[in-house]
Parts: C-alpha cells; structure tokens; sequence
C-alpha cells in the first residue's frame, strides 16, 4: 500500500520563488504527496483590502497576476493557463459584484478563494517543471464541505466523506486550503489559519498516513517567544495536550487542527521548511511517554467573576443558569473554581462586560478580580504540579488551582509581573531530568 503524507504549506512558507524550490525538494521521495496550501504571503490581506475599495480591481488583478508569474514563469501559457485567467476574470467580476452591492458574502468569498486558487497553480506549475505529477484542485471541487453556510470553523467530514471524489487523488494534487462548500452550496471560509485544518481534515479523510505541517519556525516552543522567554522547542505533545496548548497560547497551531487526527492516530509534524537541523521539530500523536512539563500555555489579564449562596442546592442552580447564558452569548469561560456553596469564574479581560451582564440579568452582583494571568501547565503529574505550586509561591505569586486533568491543568496567577512568573516555569522544565523526555514515536 502506498505511503501517503499530506503536506501544508502556508503563506509564511510562499514568500519567494526559492520557497517553491525547497517544496519540490521536500515532497520527493517514494510515497505520494498531497499537498495543501494557503494564498502567497499577503495576497489574502491585499484581497481583504480591495473588498473595501472595488474601484482599484483592474490595478489588483494586473499586480496579482504580475507577482504570481514571477513565482511561476510561463505559468500563462501553459497547459493551466486557461485556469489562471479564469481566476484572474473571477477576481474582477467579484469585485464589481462588491462594488453593487458592498455586504454581498458569497461575492467576498470567491474573492478571497482566488489567492488560494493562484497558488495552487503556481505550486503546481512549479512542481511540474521540476518533473512531478502536479496538478491544482479547487477543495470544493473535490468535495471538501464545510459545516456553516458562508464561514465555518470545521470541515464537515461526514458530507465531505461522501462527496470526495477519490478518484482525483492520483499523483501529486495541489489542493487549496482554507474554504470549501458551505451547506446551502456557496462557498464557505474557515476562519483565519483554517487551512492548517483544512489540511488534517483531508488526512482524515484519505487515512494519510502522516501530516506535516511546514511553517517559519522549528515546530512549537515551551513558551510563546512573545513572552520574551528563551526556551526550547517541544519534541512531543500528545492530541489532548495540543489541543490545550493551541486553545491557551500558541499561534503555531488552530485549535480545531488536532481533532481530525484522533479517530485514525495520524501523527502531526510541525517543521520548518528551511530548517537548519531537520530533526528538531515538533511531533504530535497518541499520548506514548512519561508526565513531564512540556509547555506553559498563558493569557494574561484573565477575569475572575465570584458569587456565592448560603443554600448549596440554590448556588447550584444559578450555576448552571449562568453557564448556560454564557454559551448562549457565546462567551468563553476559561476556568471555574466551584466548592460548597462558593462559586469562581475565569473569563478573558475582552469578554469581562458581556459576561458581567449576563450575571446582571441573572439577578446576581459577582464578586469581580483581575488575575496577573491564566497558565495551563502542559503535560505534568501531580508530583510535578506540587513542585510548581510551591517555587511560585516562594517567588511571591498566589495561585488558584481551577482544573487538572491527565493533559493539563489551568491556574489563575497573581503577583508583580507574569514574565518573571515564565521564567521561573521555564527553570524548571530546563532543570527537568533528559531521561524523562519522551522517544518520538510515529504511528
């Protein structure tokens, strides 16, 4: 049986014509490759801009077509060429459409679906002249159906199961990333850096037998470097602690990427293409090692809103009322700290005023804190939490433990000042024993 690795490329990996070289390089070899990619770098933002300004299309589309045939010469007058001016046409209808009628959706979304459409074909032009089987598939073209109508935040994969023309697969596609059809049949988008998702929702759907995921940076680090912590890149992270990691921190990865890959153990590989050592990167796959602190997730200035009621029974009633008022608006809720009678709840500084009201309407005054921030603590055991708890206090941070499961656990944190808070939890997973670290093992 064929062995088959999807891999992504986003924009960050289509700066120049020297990216498209190292693709070539990358997906040679004796198993097939399918090929997922994103828009050349800043052409989805050059698009998004020429929505609010329709009027500048015949500039837009000669200057698309100008930087693309400078990534694939000869691309226009090729066998794809009638392809190319295809999206080049679309590009100008669309924007005249907008220029009618500015808030028309399925019009701003043919729009945006050109820059992944362009790439695709360039890729494959590429591919094709370094002596590979390419050829560009548009994802609604092929079946990919996403579960919204216009935007979406999941491929839908039990009608995209039964729509995929497999019969396309063949040789070396080029696949556009990040839209698909919506369910009343227009084209729908996935939310920013979707097209990572749209990647392991084809490997789930193939039953590849690997992803990797090429990006800018050697796989994910311990700590988001935005945070101003050197540290060191994550050799391994099971689904579960992807997830948590991806949903707290890290722009690395969509939260919605990992879930497709569950069901069939597919391992993720987050590497980078023009990486110096190509054995550190980040792998991520069915939980096969010891607990250990991996990585710290963190958002800051995180809301606790508190409320009590002297009768358990009616505490626990509210509870559920406020939980579900809060799902309802669509607030997020990043932890809760609930014992007799005593209620605590963490929401984002961003979400504090709608979660506020929701209590209000609720007939209920919360109790409200600003915390320093919110961390969750990747991949330890409970010896190692107990090790944390009691360094953080001796730097002078309190903490308030909300949950802990056998991935995770998220604590409120309060103190002077949260970098010197990850650079104390950085010590110590540099302090960590090198025996405790996990073999990479690919499924």
């Amino acid at each position: 049986m064929t062995y088959r690795i999807v891999h992504k490329f986003g924009g960050s990996c289509l700066r120049d014509s020297t990216d498209l070289d190292r693709i070539a390089e990358v997906i040679q070899g004796d198993h097939q490759s399918i090929v997922i990619v994103s828009a050349l770098w800043g052409t989805t933002d050059r698009l998004y801009r020429a929505a609010k300004e329709p009027r500048y299309a015949s500039r837009l589309v000669h200057d698309l077509s100008a930087q693309h045939l400078r990534f694939a010469p000869g691309l226009d007058t090729s066998s794809n060429a009638h392809l190319f001016s295809l999206v080049l046409h679309s590009i100008k209808d669309s924007l005249r459409e907008l220029a009618q009628r500015p808030k028309d959706q399925a019009a701003l979304n043919r729009l945006l679906a050109s820059g992944e459409r362009l790439s695709a074909l360039v890729v494959a032009h590429r591919l094709q002249q370094k002596g590979i089987d390419a050829y560009p598939l548009g994802a609604e073209d092929i079946g990919i159906t996403l579960d919204g109508n216009y935007s979406a935040t999941h491929v839908d994969l039990q009608a995209s199961s039964t729509k995929l023309n497999r019969d396309t697969l063949k040789g070396t596609p080029v696949i556009t990333g990040w839209f698909g059809e919506g369910h009343n049949g227009e084209l729908a988008v996935l939310s920013r850096g979707g097209s990572d998702h749209s990647a392991t929702a084809i490997a789930h759907l193939v039953e590849a037998d690997e992803v990797i995921l090429w990006k800018d940076v050697e796989g994910i680090f311990s700590i988001n470097p935005r945070w101003g912590v050197r540290s060191d890149t994550i050799r391994y992270l099971g689904y579960q602690e992807a997830i948590e990691l991806s949903l707290m921190d890290t722009p690395i990865l969509h939260p919605s990427t990992i879930e497709p890959l569950i069901e069939f153990g597919i391992p993720l590989h987050v590497k980078r293409l023009h990486g110096k050592n190509n054995s550190n990167f980040t792998t991520i796959g069915p939980k096969k090692q010891n607990a250990y602190l991996k990585g710290i997730g963190c958002l800051p200035n995180v809301m606790s809103l508190g409320f009590s009621h002297n009768q358990v029974d009616a505490h626990q009633r509210h509870l559920v009322e406020i939980l579900g008022k809060l799902a309802k608006e669509g607030i997020n809720w990043w932890g809760l700290e609930s014992r007799m009678g005593d209620s605590r709840l963490i929401v984002s500084q961003h979400d504090m005023h709608r979660a506020k009201e929701v209590f209000t309407k609720s007939n209920i005054s919360p109790e409200i804190h600003q915390h320093l921030g919110l961390i969750s603590l990747i991949g330890c055991d409970e010896k190692m939490l107990e090790r944390i708890d009691s360094t953080l206090e001796k730097a002078d941070f309190s903490l308030t433990w909300l949950s802990k499961t056998s991935h995770s656990a998220r604590v409120a944190l309060d103190g002077e000042e949260l970098a010197i808070a990850l650079e104390v939890l950085n010590k110590i997973m540099i302090q960590q024993v090198d025996s405790s670290q996990p073999m990479i093992e690919h499924s």
